[in-house]
């Protein structure tokens, strides 16, 4: 991933120097870096915590509807940026650009230019719940944040995600205008961590959302023994969403398609790929019923990567097999 940092020196050039010491300890996270000139006045990572990240509009008092309970390592920094001349719109807007750049999609954003009691996404009362729900659990500078300012001006957020090797991660940026020459900005990061293998597992209800947005779906949960293309019996509880996905809609067709990771020679990757494919098929039909007529496998070996091979993460994502409607 490019460092959000190469993005941002692009944006300001000749810029100031720090406004006093980070707080000891403290460091940017490599994906997410601050705004040039501000300092960290509060911070700290934990290694497993349950998140919420609010992606609706305020609903009713102290009340979102729409969240995303997630959980992982959570690393929370809270700078300040104390220049008359910087607003908090400025700082918005740049970390947006340099999520967008980054290839980040985006789930929730607004951004006001006056202090906004409004439900909308990103006003004062929006940010006030999403802190509520994400308590800080350590004392610091970063209680000004929640607590507000008689003299505070305006206020955005953006909620934003990115598919990763290793893991979904998410990235909360909320900016306030503490005072005319203060800009607060709360950079929530959660990485969320690798499941136990083998342990999540695609059931029928997701495999038809994928299928309707992307016309494919890769089927998590299917695990075959080392090089071979045997399935392990871990596999029955993902064969069973499989196929109750394709009972309940019983006039479409799919290609069922192997994939490897790059090691090892092409034609041996080809041929892997494709009997892997071809033991799904079986299964289906031969254990749970399903007319073979509407399944044809096929084997791409390391042509499709999703990740890079570089990398054992990279290298386990790219080892699947998809769904693709015909």
């Amino acid at each position: 991933m490019r460092p959000l940092f190469a993005l941002f020196c692009c944006l300001f050039l000749c810029l100031p120097p720090l406004y006093g010491e980070d707080v000891a300890g403290s460091e940017d996270h490599p994906l997410v870096t601050r705004y040039p000139g501000s300092r960290i006045a509060w911070y700290l990572v934990e290694n497993h915590r349950p998140f919420r990240l609010p992606v609706g509009p305020v609903t009713g008092y102290r009340h979102i509807n729409d969240w995303i309970d997630t959980a992982g390592r959570v690393t929370r920094i809270y700078y300040t940026l104390s220049d008359a001349d910087r607003t908090h719109s400025e700082v918005h807007k740049n970390y947006r650009d340099a999520l967008a750049e980054a290839g980040f999609t985006f789930l929730a954003e607004g951004l006001f230019s006056e202090g906004s009691r409004r439900p909308e996404i990103g006003s004062r009362q929006w940010q006030e719940i999403y802190i509520r729900e994400n308590p800080f659990n350590a004392a610091g500078e970063v209680s000004q944040m929640a607590a507000g300012s008689a003299s505070s001006g305006g206020s955005g957020s953006l909620v934003a995600t990115k598919e990763r090797a290793a893991g979904a991660v998410y990235v909360a940026v909320s900016t306030y205008q503490f005072r005319s020459d203060q800009v607060s900005i709360l950079v929530d990061i959660v990485e969320v961590g690798d499941a136990e293998s083998g342990r999540i597992v695609v059931d029928a209800e997701a495999i038809g959302r994928d299928i309707a947005e992307n016309g494919r779906v890769v089927l998590d949960g299917i695990l075959f023994d080392y090089d071979k293309a045997t399935l392990k019996a871990e596999s029955g509880e993902a064969l069973t969403q499989i196929a109750a996905f394709l009972k309940a809609d019983p006039a479409r067709r799919f290609y069922v398609v192997g994939h490897t990771d790059a090691r090892g020679e092409l034609a041996y990757n080809l041929s892997l790929s494709r009997d892997r494919a071809r033991a799904v098929v079986n299964a289906l039909v031969k254990e749970y019923g399903v007319d073979g007529a509407r399944l044809e496998p096929h084997g791409v070996g390391p042509l499709v990567p999703v990740f890079s091979n570089g990398s054992d993460a990279g290298r386990e994502k790219n080892r699947r097999v998809e769904l693709v409607e015909r």
